[in-house]
């Protein structure tokens, strides 16, 4: 029982325990409104894929783990409403079910719709926009404890998207969908970066969602994994670049379980079991590993790469492994590509958080030509200072956050650290 405790209090990584006094489970969204009527301070804890402490509270927690699941499907609007502890692999076998697809998925099929939309969570694709995109209404639970719908169009829908959990608990998110599609992905291994980055859009468009795998060091790609949809009418993908096309079933990480990972060998499968990059039923590196993230614009792609691969020495010994996508841009205020298409610069570090946070201010030195913005729920080093002009829309955020909650009962320290830190309000 002890050790249950102590688990319940550790985020999925187990890098950081939560802070808070208490953690709830509400079991009905009545249950919900008077806990956070009741709190002085609460914040809402998903599938604790985050690395650091956005989610905690000085107060108390609640977690949407078991607050209504219900699937609501609207065929004529090709909308899903959805409670927001459920995992996105749990919503996307129920919509393939039914016939019905989301647009991406990010890695992990694990995590829970609301921290990921809340995070700015993405998957990869130069035309796909991140999972927050699909967004089209929130239902959220208010400071006050009542319940506050918005739709897409609303006056300040576009800053409550990503919403960082600053401006209430939200339980219920109505998604875009569209039919379902078939998917293949096909993986090459040493893929020369002087091709990739000869015409690096070119390359990143080769595929519906192209991922990069590298340690930094050599002058090759060490993965490449292509995902394409069989819809699309472009032929299957027989090259990539001058690398080696797999032959057999390949981990990102060197060492790990293949059959962790969602089907490779170019064999198409429902979109539901090939955007991730592994399979809802295994956990993955379950403790093992930490994530930074940053993401730049598109324009900035080559030069930030070759600024990664200059401190190649400093980043490998640290490293697992780096993983490179794209996404498009969006209108959402806190978004990492609000208004840019952009790429993201993914690192899945060995559990060595010390040494992590060390190097983490000189890559963002390294990156700052580029406006890196880092990823909101994984380790980084930025505070509000530095992070507010990398968002043109920041200071209508936090007046937004001052507007819904003005006595700070969503506060913690990470808003204080990373939102609020150079504010009075």
């Amino acid at each position: 029982m002890i050790e249950e405790q102590v688990r319940d209090r550790l985020n999925w990584a187990g890098n950081y325990e939560y802070r808070a006094r208490t953690i709830e489970h509400p079991t009905s969204l009545s249950d919900l409104q008077r806990a956070v009527a009741g709190a002085t301070r609460v914040s809402a804890l998903g599938s604790r894929h985050s690395f650091n402490d956005i989610a905690d509270s000085p107060g108390i927690l609640v977690s949407l783990d078991v607050l209504d699941p219900a699937v609501d499907i609207d065929e004529a609007a090709l909308t899903v409403m959805v409670g927001a502890g459920v995992r996105y692999g749990v919503l996307a076998a129920h919509l393939q079910q039914r016939g019905y697809a989301l647009h991406n998925l990010a890695s992990l099929p694990h995590i829970s719709i609301g921290g990921a939309i809340a995070t700015a969570t993405h998957g990869s694709g130069n035309r796909n926009g991140n999972l927050a995109t699909a967004v089209v209404g929130l239902e959220l639970v208010t400071a006050s404890g009542d319940v506050l719908s918005v739709t897409k169009g609303d006056d300040d829908f576009d800053g409550m998207v990503v919403g960082l959990g600053a401006l209430g608990v939200v339980h219920r998110v109505t998604l875009r969908i569209e039919p379902t599609f078939d998917v293949r992905q096909d993986v090459f291994t040493d893929v020369p970066w002087d091709a990739v980055l000869a015409d690096y859009d070119a390359a990143t468009s080769s595929a519906y969602s192209v991922s990069l795998f590298t340690d930094w060091s050599g002058d090759t790609i060490v993965q490449a994994w292509l995902k394409s949809r069989v819809d699309s009418g472009s032929p299957a993908p027989s090259s990539f670049y001058g690398g080696t096309a797999a032959d057999r079933p390949l981990h990102m990480v060197p060492g790990m379980a293949a059959d962790h990972c969602t089907q490779q060998l170019g064999v198409p499968g429902p979109w539901s079991e090939r955007l991730a990059h592994f399979r809802l039923a295994f956990t993955p590196s379950n403790g093992d590993e930490l994530q930074t993230e940053y993401l730049v614009g598109r324009e900035h792609a080559v030069a930030a790469i070759d600024a990664m691969r200059t401190l190649a020495p400093r980043i490998s010994p640290l490293l697992q492994v780096s993983e490179v996508r794209s996404m498009a841009a969006d209108e959402l205020w806190l978004s990492s590509n609000y208004r840019r298409d952009g790429i993201a610069l993914h690192f899945t570090w060995k559990p060595m958080q010390p040494e992590v946070e060390a190097l983490l201010p000189e890559l963002e030195a390294a990156l700052a030509p580029f406006a890196a913005r880092p990823h909101w729920g994984k380790l980084f080093a930025a505070d509000a200072v530095q992070l507010a002009p990398l968002y043109p829309r920041f200071d209508d955020f936090r007046a937004l956050a001052r507007r819904l909650d003005p006595e700070g009962k969503f506060r913690n320290a990470f808003l204080d650290r990373t939102v609020f830190g150079d504010s009075a309000g």
